[in-house]
Formats: C-alpha cells, structure tokens, sequence
C-alpha cells in the first residue's frame, strides 16, 4: 500500500494531527540517470519525472495538502485560475474530497488533455481573457469566503511541493550541484529552494528556464505574462548563485525533442525549459536534475 505524501512527511507540513489526508498517490516520483544527454552536456544529468504523478504533473504534490487542510476546514468549493496543470489537479482532488471545483483559465490557452482532464471529474470551467484576469477573480472570490483559492498563492501548496526536493537529496544522498527548472508563475521556484533550504544541506545552484515571449510561447504550461512570484523566485535563483535563462520557443523544442528521442521520455514542453537553460551553456563536470514538471499526454497537439 502507498503512503500518502502528505502523510510521509506529516512531520514538516503544515497539517495538524489527525487531519483527513486526500491522497490520488502522489509523490515518490522517479528520478531518471539520463546517459546520453549526460555526454551531450559534459555534467552528470538526472531527470525528476514528475509527469508520474497522478494527474500527470508536479502540481498533485500541493495539491494533497491544500484540499486535505480544505476538506478540515469545512470547506465546500475550491477556485483556481490556471492554464491547465492546476486546473487538472485541482478538479481531480476536490473529487477526491468531494468538493466542488471552480477552474476559471485563459480563453484558448489552455491545451486540450487538461481541459479533459477537469471535465471528465465534474469541474466547472470558465474562460477570461488572459490568465492575470482569471486569477484576479479567483482571488476575488477567496476573499469573499466561498471558496477556497488553491493557486500558488495559498501557501500549502509551495509547503507540499517542497517535498520533491527532500525526494532528490534521498535519493541522491546528498544536494546536487545545479537544479533546473520551468519558470512559470515561479511558485515551484520558491517551493524547491524552500525545501533545500529546510534539508540544511545545502541548496544547489537554481536554473530557471524562462520563455522570451511569456504571453504567446508554444510552452502552454508557462504561458504566463506576469508571475505571481516574480520577486520570491528571483531572489531565490540569485541567493542560490543560479540564473534566470531566457530562451526561445525553438530552444525549448529542441530540448524537448532530446528528451523524447534521447532518453524516451515524453513530457509536456514547458517541461524542458529547466533542460533548455542546462543546454544554454552546459555545466560541465556538476551534477544537475532538470526537473519534468508535466507529462507530454498533457499536450499531445504540440507533437504535430
């Protein structure tokens, strides 16, 4: 029997005791020695696959731990604005828990595997604008006590999220040189450091992948113009003696190409921008983890 993320690491989450975990089994996502791109680059690559999460991305690991505290509270309705990972995860809890889900997203930016994924699960979805419209309104309605936001800005979701950082010093045994990441909302930005941070063993050098045309790139997952924690996460790749790499949708094709034909695995690709900034200039002889955050079934248009 799995154990629950949220129960496995009770201990450093924010839940009190006895608290009702809603759990799809998230967590204990693989971490993959990736030979060949290892050789391309010159430092020693592993992949965190977090598309083996239950809804197919790293979001589930906030998730548990936001509708667990929800479902405690008394809640009846969860809202989020999200351009799909969320929305997917967020519908397919509040099921879990038997909660209604509101998911309000980004007219037409939204790829068609997460727009299923909420509604085979009974969520209700809304289109705006853009996406910094949906999450105002959301944000409109945690304020006005009808529901409960679980965008990124709910704090439960970063504490959750954390855990996949204890995950890679397990089983790495021990805090990689350098971690690359898709820079989005720059929530998972803030969640890993916080996480190496609470490991005490170090926090690696952070790569944060970022899209040059945020509003338009073909990375749907990070189609985000304005960042809800631009400042947090900036300051946590600097403190890190990271970097934000900005790229071009054609380098973030290109690592996600070499994803799929060079070590078989088929992500999203918002996924590979942590492996695109990594590829932006190589750093040879560390020890790097581009973190998957999605799984290519997410998108499966974008392969055309």
């Amino acid at each position: 029997m799995t154990v629950p993320l949220a129960e496995r690491y009770r201990d450093r989450l924010p839940l009190a005791p006895g608290t009702e975990i809603v759990s799809l089994g998230e967590g204990s996502t693989p971490l993959l020695r990736a030979p060949r791109l290892s050789g391309r680059t010159g430092s020693e690559i592993w992949l965190k696959w977090e598309g083996a999460n239950p809804t197919g991305s790293f979001k589930d690991r906030g998730m548990t731990v936001v509708v667990s505290k929800a479902l405690a509270d008394g809640a009846r309705s969860i809202v989020c604005a999200s351009t799909g990972n969320t929305a997917a995860s967020a519908a397919a809890y509040a099921a879990r828990a038997g909660l209604q889900a509101l998911i309000l997203h980004p007219e037409g930016a939204v790829a068609r595997g997460k727009v299923a994924q909420a509604q085979i699960v009974g969520a209700k979805l809304s289109a705006r604008p853009d996406f910094d419209e949906a999450l105002q309104e959301a944000r409109e309605l945690q304020a006005g006590g009808t529901h409960v936001l679980v965008n990124s800005l709910n704090p439960l979701r970063l504490q959750g999220q954390k855990t996949a950082a204890f995950e890679i010093v397990e089983e790495l045994g021990g805090v990689p040189d350098v971690v690359a990441l898709p820079y989005g909302g720059g929530g998972n930005l803030c969640a890993y450091a916080l996480g190496f941070a609470e490991e005490g063993a170090g926090t690696p050098r952070l790569l944060a992948g970022e899209a040059v045309e945020r509003s338009t790139t073909v990375a749907s997952a990070i189609r985000i113009s304005e960042p809800a924690h631009a400042a947090e996460a900036e300051a946590a790749v600097e403190d890190s003696g990271g970097e934000v790499v900005a790229l071009q949708d054609k380098a973030i094709l290109e690592a996600w190409r070499l994803l799929a034909l060079e070590e078989g695995v088929f992500c999203e690709p918002a996924s590979a921008a942590g492996l695109a900034a990594v590829l932006a200039n190589p750093p040879r002889g560390a020890q790097v983890v581009c973190v998957l955050t999605g799984h290519g079934l997410k998108d499966p248009d974008a392969v055309q």
